[in-house]
């Protein structure tokens, strides 16, 4: 997988993808979110983010205070403890990650916390939400990082042009 390629695809159809998912804020079609799942679905058969996980060495997600409860209980550590070792709070307050790649990044890119991962991390790239429109901002940043997310808006595209 060529991380570089799909960047600079991304970054060459930034204004095109925010046209197309501008158009699906102002008319969405009725069925929009039945295709959305489809067109995931269809995407994760050929993308398999093991290859990858660009997401998991470029981008930290937001902990939120269950992800920090969960994850603090799963590891055996007091909350204070795990935040203090692996977190920081950024300009807008969010609790993220000290350093990047992700501290839980195996070799093998998988994830050593995976069934306790935080919720930003499950849902990424959000692919699969209802009213995809609302994160069209979003959506176009992660074009940029996420090759399974450039896919889904290509795809969104020609599924749609139809």
């Amino acid at each position: 997988m060529n991380l570089e390629s799909y960047k600079k695809q991304a970054l060459q159809k930034q204004k095109e993808h925010k046209k197309f998912l501008e158009g699906l804020k102002k008319k969405p079609p009725k069925n929009l979110d039945y295709i959305v799942q489809e067109t995931h679905e269809e995407v994760f058969e050929k993308i398999d983010c093991l290859q990858c996980a660009n997401c998991c060495k470029t981008t930290g997600p937001l902990y939120t205070e269950k992800d920090i409860e969960r994850i603090s209980k799963h590891l055996r550590m007091k909350q204070a403890d795990f935040e203090a070792k692996f977190l920081r709070v950024d300009e807008d307050n969010d609790k993220v990650l000290q350093n990047l790649p992700c501290f839980f990044l195996n070799q093998d890119n998988t994830c050593s916390i995976y069934d306790v991962r935080p919720k930003a991390c499950r849902e990424y790239p959000h692919t699969d939400r209802k009213k995809i429109y609302q994160i069209n901002d979003l959506m176009i940043k992660n074009t940029v990082i996420c090759p399974a997310a450039f896919e889904f808006v290509e795809s969104m595209m020609k599924n749609l042009n139809k």
